[in-house]
């Protein structure tokens, strides 16, 4: 399958680049910067990401381009565009204008990089450094108001560059961009679809595991109900499913879990181990000790299943991009968001090989795959929930009493969302933005209530209240990287607030979380 390569400097936006390239059904792997796989007939083209860096650092990171500069297409971008001129004998200096955020690029010349793009179009920029002398053999071929070689190509050889990010929602015509150079200068079919996945996966399952069982974490959400189907049709009963209920899942989670897959072929146990894991969780309040302490209990839970299993040698687990992003970065450049307990380590543990059908999809592609396998709807559409569930979800120490409180309100504001009707609002569907939103709960990429650590003044009746206040929180998204608001109606907001308060006893006051990813996080914790 053809495919083209990304090569990551540690720009946080650098899956986005891929995001992109896969909307055109594009396949591509992103690679560190000093990792450069074997460059073989299915490769394309490569992409040099942006990076935090400066050319000019002393450590500035720097890739070995021989295997292919000149022989296949490579697009700069950003840092990638200062590297090749750098490298080229061009000169990078400090900008005394720096740009951020919006420009209005031009295009100046011909390019099949900018073809059918508009003369005069947004882009988005990020940048302290700029180009100010182009390298030998470069010509500009498009400007800004403050940066004159905002995107240049090289005459000799398919070698293209940009200062501005295509990648990014606020690139105008940043798709088209990606697109010629995909589909138009490497030449990609763009064929990688659901069905040419699954039909790949299937075959590298079967090869890769033979004859040993698999057992799975079953969680309900999408990617765990995805990775199951997609492994039984590869190996069948070979694959036995684990639903591990760890006593902070939602309200009525564990019981709607594993009726939801009785229809579905897949040999599910359910195993409660919810007294470990909150015992385990006493005095706790850091984040990253919650998570660390949740995947320990979590491999110990699934360790004491799989040695009931004979010949068992595989642990399935639905990781999908975005954990493994957040999870790692490249040393010294990318930062780790959080750990993530889907993601590596666990082999050591647990004496099971690792086999993750889905680690290089995105959410929305997930969806995709889950609906030419056939998942039902309501399964397919279901919104992220967090591994280390609502742990994450209450601030500071997890106890019983605050897990009843968050689950009542979570409960009523997911109910809310579902019941509102929203089918004459110009609300797209978050799992298929092709379909119009039915109601609130489908507009939506991921929401639930947190838990605050603090208490507030309130008056019920004649009476003054001391209690907790929550915080709704609602984003939208399509692969998780980065997330906005959402914009509820003023009716809605007003009438689960209402509700919570008269009926959750413990809380006085709702309020709502309107921060973007970035620079916050999806979660709280």
């Amino acid at each position: 399958m053809d495919k083209i390569l990304i090569l990551d400097f540690g720009s946080q936006v650098t899956q986005l680049i891929g995001r992109r390239l896969r909307e055109l059904n594009v396949f591509c792997e992103i690679y560190p910067y000093n990792k450069v796989p074997a460059i073989d007939a299915s490769v394309k083209g490569v992409i040099l990401s942006g990076s935090p860096c400066s050319v000019r650092d002393a450590n500035a990171p720097q890739a070995d381009l021989s295997a292919f500069r000149g022989r296949l297409p490579l697009l700069g971008i950003c840092y990638g565009a200062q590297y090749l001129s750098y490298i080229g004998g061009g000169k990078v200096e400090a900008s005394d204008t720096r740009e951020y955020g919006r420009a209005i690029l031009t295009v100046t010349a011909e390019s099949p990089l900018l073809k059918g793009v508009s003369r005069q179009t947004q882009v988005w920029m990020s940048h302290g450094d700029s180009i100010s002398a182009l390298p030998k053999g470069a010509q500009v071929i498009a400007s800004t108001a403050d940066v004159v070689n905002a995107a240049f190509q090289f005459a000799d050889e398919p070698t293209y560059a940009v200062q501005f990010h295509p990648e990014v929602f606020h690139t105008s015509e940043g798709s088209r961009m990606l697109e010629n150079f995909a589909l138009g200068i490497c030449g990609c079919k763009g064929d990688w679809t659901p069905d040419s996945f699954i039909d790949t996966t299937v075959e590298d399952l079967r090869r890769q595991i033979g004859t040993e069982k698999v057992i799975l974490g079953l969680s309900g959400g999408v990617d765990s109900t995805v990775a199951g189907v997609l492994l039984h049709k590869a190996i069948g009963d070979q694959l036995t499913c684990i639903f591990v209920n760890n006593g902070l899942l939602r309200k009525n989670e564990f019981e709607g879990v594993l009726a939801s897959y009785k229809d579905m072929g897949l040999n599910v146990i359910g195993a409660d181990a919810s007294a470990a894991f909150l015992e385990a969780l006493k005095g706790v309040t850091e984040p990253e000790a919650k998570r660390k302490i949740i995947g320990r209990l979590f491999v110990e839970t699934f360790d004491s299943y799989a040695k009931k299993i004979e010949n068992a040698r595989w642990l399935a687990q639905g990781t999908i991009y975005p954990d493994v992003i957040e999870s790692a970065g490249i040393p010294g450049i990318a930062s780790k968001i959080k750990s993530h307990h889907n993601v590596g380590g666990l082999p050591e543990e647990m004496n099971l090989k690792i086999v993750e059908p889905l680690r290089m999809l995105f959410k929305d592609e997930v969806r995709r795959v889950g609906r030419a396998l056939g998942i039902k709807e309501e399964l397919v559409s279901r919104h992220p929930f967090p591994g280390p569930s609502l742990a994450i979800r209450i601030i500071g120490e997890v106890t019983e009493e605050k897990l009843s409180v968050l689950r009542e309100a979570d409960d009523i504001f997911i109910r809310g969302l579902r019941a509102y009707d929203c089918s004459g609002m110009d609300f797209p569907s978050a799992s298929d933005p092709r379909v119009k939103a039915a109601n609130l709960y489908d507009a939506i990429w991921q929401a639930g209530v947190i838990l605050l650590p603090i208490k507030s003044v309130g008056v019920m009746g004649d009476e003054r209240t001391y209690e907790n206040p929550v915080a709704l929180r609602a984003v939208v998204s399509t692969d998780a990287m980065t997330a906005d608001w959402f914009p509820f109606p003023y009716d809605f907001l007003r009438d689960v607030s209402n509700e919570i308060i008269r009926k959750v006893r413990g809380v006085n006051r709702v309020v709502y979380d309107i921060s973007s990813k970035p620079p916050a996080t999806i979660e709280w914790e």
